[in-house]
């Protein structure tokens, strides 16, 4: 009964608007004091326990480099390197916006950064060179969702604290994935562009400016590819490996772009401690909740549900993505996987999904999440820059969505897609 009222209390609270963290702290709180009023006094050091944690100091360090990258001049490059590779192709500028949401992905490590940061750059220079409004924000959005999917991810940092998952084999498991969504959205975008006649005529560029921004480019692609080497070979952990990001950012945008100043540090910062705090708070609190139901043994009780339903594995595994899609659409990334992880992960080894596959299906399935009403985060953040409405904006970013679907079932059904990458290098 003190479980049911749990819920219920959770439920509520999140639907009133309370910030998730809050709702998982005081539905926590009512459990204990119905359950076992004598444990109250361990509820500070189940919060504590939440954030001290060596895998997820690595999250403030990449949140922190990609807002470095970003101050620094590294979109502007990104953008011009990614015209210089793919805007030939039918659909131009469209194109250029899913490899540089490729590129930039790998860098910043979020999806919201990267709407925010390449959609105030592309979806005007996309409306001015005569593509529709809803295609630009739309293909913008859609491939925002690769940001936390192609390592380094903040997410799947959160996933590997939960599970216990190498963070190397997670960062590899994630390759895959984020480049199937990259190409499908390519060839969709050049079929759709043949329709609607979007193709901006060819210009003239000096061998001057091919060499500068392939440099410029170059060095900005490096920094992924070194983080994820790094922690992959064993070479550097998480945490160190975030680390180099950091150095490597500052010396990028004070010494090579000079884009970055003194005076911008204090709003990096503040914005990087703004943005690493919330997630913690909701680790800390999420920590009470994941307690409570290890100790009512939730989990083994749900997969012994589902065992006992004798339904054939596809279809058992079809249900779990269409209730990550479900949570996703509701919930923000950070706490669906709080809540979701250690309900579904004993339930997904019992069907033979290790921890990679699973962290893989989670990141790709909550992805899509935040490009669907009504939390959806990358929606809210293209809201700002274009002032189309949501559901507008998610109407235009349907298409492409279906890609990241495809691929979910594609990581979901073919478990070498997330396992065959580990499996080679480590």
């Amino acid at each position: 009964m003190s479980m049911l009222i749990m819920m219920i209390c959770l439920f509520l609270l999140i639907l009133l608007s309370v910030p998730i963290a809050y709702s998982l702290g005081a539905s926590g709180l009512l459990y204990l004091l119905l359950e076992q009023p004598a444990f109250i006094s361990t509820l500070p050091q189940r919060v504590w326990s939440g954030t001290n944690s060596f895998v997820i100091i690595a999250m403030p360090l990449f949140i922190l480099a990609g807002e470095l990258m970003n101050r620094g001049g590294l979109t502007r490059r990104l953008i011009n390197f990614s015209l210089l590779t793919v805007k030939p192709i039918r659909g131009g500028l469209g194109e250029v916006n899913v490899v540089a949401s490729m590129i930039f992905g790998g860098i910043s490590g979020s999806s919201v950064a990267d709407t925010s940061a390449l959609g105030s750059v592309l979806i005007p220079n996309m409306i001015k060179k005569g593509y529709s409004k809803g295609f630009a924000t739309g293909i913008t959005v859609a491939s925002s969702t690769m940001g936390m999917i192609i390592p380094p991810s903040v997410p799947m940092l959160m996933y590997a604290m939960i599970s216990g998952a190498s963070v190397g084999k997670l960062f590899l498991a994630g390759m895959i994935p984020g480049i199937l969504i990259g190409f499908s959205q390519l060839v969709l975008v050049y079929f759709y562009s043949a329709r609607k006649g979007y193709h901006p005529p060819r210009e003239k560029v000096s061998f001057q400016e091919i060499s500068k921004t392939t440099r410029d480019g170059l060095l900005a692609i490096v920094m992924p590819l070194v983080i994820v080497l790094s922690v992959s070979t064993g070479v550097a952990t998480a945490s160190e490996s975030a680390g180099i990001a950091v150095l490597y950012s500052l010396i990028l945008g004070f010494f090579l772009y000079k884009e970055l100043t003194v005076k911008d540090m204090p709003g990096i910062l503040k914005k990087t401690v703004m943005m690493s705090s919330s997630i913690m708070i909701i680790v800390g609190f999420s920590m009470i909740f994941t307690w409570i139901l290890a100790v009512e043994q939730i989990p083994a009780m749900v997969a012994n549900f589902i065992m006992g339903l004798e339904i054939h594995r596809f279809w058992i595994l079809l249900f779990i993505d269409i209730l990550i899609l479900f949570v996703g659409t509701f919930v923000d990334v950070a706490p669906a996987l709080l809540l979701l992880c250690p309900i579904l992960l004993p339930v997904m080894g019992f069907f033979g999904v290790d921890e990679l596959q699973f962290g893989a299906i989670m990141i790709t399935g909550l992805a899509i999440g935040l490009v669907t009403p009504p939390v959806g985060m990358c929606l809210n953040a293209a809201n700002k820059i274009c002032g189309m409405p949501i559901m507008d904006i998610f109407k235009s970013a349907l298409p492409f969505i279906i890609c990241n679907v495809m691929v979910l079932l594609l990581v979901t059904y073919v478990p070498e897609i997330s396992t065959w990458l580990p499996s080679l290098f480590m």
